[in-house]
């Protein structure tokens, strides 16, 4: 239960945090989500006090997000850019630890022998892009860094772990081997690499093979695909592997192989992307939540004198390591296709983006409590410098990065995305009332068209009620119609007219006028059953018990024929009005009949396959529609950009209605 209520805790921080950025979105997300963490702990419940198991957080947070983050990389320009992925994931990673770690055991030898003093090197050697993106989130970095920059944070990781094994060995046993020590690392790291490829291999190749025979089945394939990091990883630490690179490898496979995986569904294809930014964007909160969490914690079991003190150590390291990855990338030795003109700005920018975060998080919590049956006296000290070079690296991003950095900037407006998505969803709607076969499915897909673009239009209640006054005055009609033809008996319009007053006198927004026209049809309506009867009775009388029977029999049918003929003059009406600039408000006043004729008359049977087939030719249609606009010159290319990613977004959100 303390568990469960942990957990329950740490999400909600995330989302406190994510709404407060909503609000005041000048703070970087990952800084705040720190302090909601920070906050966290001064509730004063059990619960809170939280203990960190790093093999754990690495499974379970780390590996699903590294997998993802392959899953979206390109293979194609991974391996155009392999020279410089290795030397800045390996190459600048030895040197930062080797670097590092002699300048701290030259500063303070008593307190950091060599071999400790390479660990606490290979802990904040790590580099975290999803840190990078948080406070760049409304900047624009150019693209060759910011891809240098995500190459570098997938692969460092595993340079980071393994180097940090090495230099614990050497640290408990007091010896080290360099030849031990680079097969060490070759099994790790390019063992992790083989391994995770083969095992994404594996599950895509079963994937295939259960779609082929089960055709969609998004409820075992999506599960499958969301436990896949997990399970590589476990396997992978299991082997001796790293199973960080044994997670990205298999999510790198997964990007290669993804053409493979086109036999699910729309639907199932979509979901798992939205399932998956889902989870990233949860576990990203959950790792900066919970190092604001930990902070109090390691700070409490550290004296006051020596904070100022080891604030220092972990500044001098942020500055050693600040300081080579700007010379690494002005000196060239890694390629990141900079311009010479620059070089110099690209470089600087590479330098201030090495933020620290989840994985140095990690490594720091995953030392030992205990060395050699010893006490590990340096853990926490340890620890806490890990801490402050995660808060300065993300401290100096924040800062720096809106100082040198443009504001990203969109080529249309709020107002134009809505107008425009009106536009389209409105000429979809048009497009699907060109047919008259299908009239339930229809009606029903055409609601939920109507209906996409209401989270972006404004609602106008002035016209919504002019339109359901307007919509009642032809139910009314329609009634008088349909007693005039003797299809329904004055007793049922009257019945029905009941119901519309019933709604209209419940509205204070309601005219006299309106008011008036129902109590006139119910006079109206009461006279003419008066005379049916005195007619009837001229006729002669009949059993009252084959009337009642007659009357149960004939009263399903003459309601059901009453809700088409409204629905069909209500919805030709709404037809000839609609525009782009009223199709939220007509949606609505459908959506209203639609009810209706659920409750007053036999439920209509929907054929989800007409109704799936007319979803994908209305979105197919908006999506036409956008690119026509494009091509015309009417729409700028971001501006369809941003639409066809809303259309597609809504595309599952609607096909889920239909299950």
């Amino acid at each position: 239960m303390a568990i469960l209520i942990g957990t329950i805790l740490l999400f909600s921080a995330v989302v406190i945090a994510n709404i407060i950025h909503l609000i005041y979105p000048k703070l970087p997300l990952s800084i705040m989500q720190i302090i909601s963490g920070v906050l966290l702990t001064s509730i004063p419940v059990a619960q809170t006090n939280f203990t960190m198991h790093p093999e754990l957080f690495m499974m379970v947070v780390i590996a699903p997000l590294l997998f993802n983050d392959g899953s979206n990389q390109s293979f194609r320009r991974l391996t155009r850019n392999y020279r410089s992925i290795f030397s800045i994931s390996v190459t600048l990673a030895l040197v930062t630890v080797l670097f590092a770690g002699e300048i701290l055991h030259g500063f303070m030898p008593d307190l950091f022998p060599l071999s400790l003093a390479f660990l606490m090197a290979a802990i904040i050697t790590p580099t975290d892009a999803v840190a990078v993106k948080s406070l760049t989130v409304n900047m624009e970095i150019p693209e060759n860094v910011n891809d240098a920059l995500e190459y570098e944070s997938l692969f460092n990781d595993a340079s980071g772990i393994v180097l940090l094994d090495l230099s614990l060995t050497a640290y408990m046993s007091g010896t080290f081997s360099i030849g031990h020590g680079l097969w060490f690392f070759a099994y790790v790291f390019f063992g992790g690499i083989i391994f995770g490829a083969i095992m994404g291999n594996l599950v895509i190749i079963l994937r295939q093979r259960l779609m082929r025979k089960y055709v969609d089945i998004g409820s075992i394939v999506i599960p499958i695909n969301v436990m896949t990091p997990v399970v590589v990883y476990w396997l992978a630490e299991e082997l001796g592997f790293s199973g960080i690179l044994a997670v990205v490898s298999a999510g790198i496979v997964h990007s290669i192989l993804y053409d493979r995986l086109r036999l699910t569904s729309t639907k199932v294809q979509m979901a798992t992307t939205t399932i998956w930014k889902i989870i990233s964007d949860a576990l990203n909160g959950i790792v900066f939540v919970l190092l604001g969490v930990m902070l109090p914690h390691v700070l409490q079991r550290t004296a006051t004198r020596s904070l100022l003190y080891l604030f220092g150590i972990g500044l001098l390291l942020y500055i050693i390591m600040t300081f080579l990855r700007f010379v690494w990338t002005r000196m060239q030795f890694v390629n990141i296709q900079s311009k010479r003109e620059n070089l110099n700005r690209d470089s600087f920018l590479m330098a201030v983006g090495g933020v620290h975060g989840t994985i140095t998080l990690a490594l720091a919590f995953s030392l030992p409590v205990t060395v050699n049956n010893q006490p590990f006296e340096l853990r926490n000290t340890m620890i806490l410098i890990a801490s402050f070079v995660i808060i300065i690296s993300m401290t100096v991003g924040a800062i720096i990065y809106p100082i040198v950095l443009p504001p990203k900037s969109q080529d249309y407006t709020e107002e134009e995305f809505r107008d425009a998505l009106n536009k389209a969803v409105h000429y979809a709607i048009n497009k699907l009332h060109e047919d008259d076969s299908n009239p339930h499915e229809r009606s029903m897909v055409a609601d939920q068209l109507g209906s996409q673009a209401e989270q972006f239009h404004t609602f106008d209640k002035e016209k919504f009620e002019e339109l359901v006054n307007k919509t009642r005055q032809i139910e009314l009609s329609t009634l008088d119609q349909l007693t005039e033809d003797e299809v329904i008996s004055e007793q049922q319009a009257q019945y029905y007219c009941d119901l519309i007053a019933h709604s209209v006198f419940r509205k204070s927004r309601h005219g006299f006028f309106h008011s008036w026209v129902i109590i006139w049809h119910r006079i109206k309506w009461r006279h003419a059953r008066k005379r049916r009867i005195r007619q009837q009775a001229t006729r002669g009388p009949l059993d009252s018990h084959d009337v009642h029977m007659q009357m149960v029999k004939s009263a399903r049918k003459q309601m059901d024929m009453v809700q088409n003929a409204i629905y069909k003059n209500v919805d030709e009406y709404l037809r000839e009005i609609s525009s782009a600039d009223n199709v939220n408000e007509i949606s609505l006043v459908k959506r209203i009949y639609l009810n209706k004729r659920h409750m007053f008359g036999r439920k209509q049977q929907i054929n989800d396959d007409i109704a799936t087939s007319l979803f994908i030719q209305a979105f197919q249609v908006e999506h036409s529609y956008v690119q026509e606009q494009l091509a015309a010159g009417k729409l700028s290319q971001g501006l369809a950009n941003a639409l066809n990613e809303q259309i597609s977004t809504d595309e599952l959100v609607y096909a889920q209605s239909l299950e």
